[in-house]
């Protein structure tokens, strides 16, 4: 049980799942006081997501096996304590559930198929094609991140709303991205990365200038549909400047300090995720 969490990176199913959920919260603004078929339509979105990224996280273990060798020695793939047959398996059957599970969203919020069908066409797109191409995948990646909060927003039924969390999401994820390839320059096989065309100086400029982009989206919601002056905006602002800073921290040290900046991006993107969940009870 313990190989397969890690091969499923059970950590990022779990984000994927509370990302989904905080974006249903968002969308409806009424806390945790949802109607109960509302509750059920977020939950299985968010069972949806978790299964998906569980799907993509096994499938870019299987492609990206002689990579890892160097890079992440420890996988179960590299290990050999789990097959690759076995993870083939796996992957599909992670497909197969995360669109079951949400069947019945789709069929009272068709954009949540939408988006769910954008979702796993990036995300083949991006394993078998695109994550060669550096920059691109960067993108796709990134888009992937933003779409879980639509995703909840939309079996919510109010996906709009979360359009400029989604944008944080997905230029916070851009500059983490970029970071890793940045970290991975040595042992990447057969990618060409924004880090090995243009080098980690360029390359981190263009993980500064992502964050810097997000740290703007940030302020949106204040002007648009949160008050500054209530308890909710106040703690928005409170959450949502220690997120920005631990971003501008994330990008202080570029093009050094490589892993160091990685983890304050996941932490900082950890802190923004409850600053979203507090414009729920707004």
């Amino acid at each position: 049980m313990r190989t397969a969490l890690r091969l499923l990176r059970i950590q990022n199913l779990a984000v994927s799942f509370v990302g989904t959920v905080v974006g249903g919260l968002v969308a409806r603004g009424t806390g945790v006081a949802l109607p109960a078929e509302i509750w059920a339509f977020v939950v299985l979105a968010g069972i949806s997501t978790a299964c998906v990224t569980g799907a993509g996280n096994v499938l870019n273990d299987i492609l990206d096996l002689e990579g890892d060798r160097t890079n992440h020695p420890d996988r179960p793939l590299v290990t050999g304590e789990v097959s690759v047959s076995t993870a083939r398996g796996l992957v599909v059957a992670l497909f197969v559930v995360g669109l079951f599970a949400v069947l019945p969203v789709i069929a009272a919020a068709p954009l949540v198929g939408f988006f769910l069908a954008v979702a796993v066409l990036s995300l083949l797109g991006y394993e078998f094609l695109l994550k060669a191409r550096g920059f691109v995948g960067n993108l796709v990646v990134a888009l992937l991140t933003g779409l879980v909060f639509l995703y909840g927003g939309a079996a919510a039924g109010n996906a709009a709303v979360l359009l400029p969390f989604a944008g944080m999401a997905f230029l916070a994820t851009l500059s983490r991205e970029v970071i890793k390839d940045m970290e991975d320059v040595r042992g990447d096989v057969g990618r060409v990365t924004l880090p090995m065309t243009y080098g980690l100086p360029y390359s981190g400029r263009v993980a500064q200038v992502s964050v810097l982009a997000a740290i703007g989206l940030s302020l949106i919601p204040l002007a648009w549909f949160v008050s500054v002056t209530s308890v909710v905006g106040i703690i928005y602002l409170v959450l949502v400047g220690t997120a920005d800073a631990l971003f501008g921290v994330s990008i202080l040290y570029l093009p050094e300090r490589l892993h160091y900046e990685q983890t304050m991006s996941k932490v900082a993107m950890t802190v923004a995720l409850v600053a979203f969940l507090a414009v729920a009870f707004r």
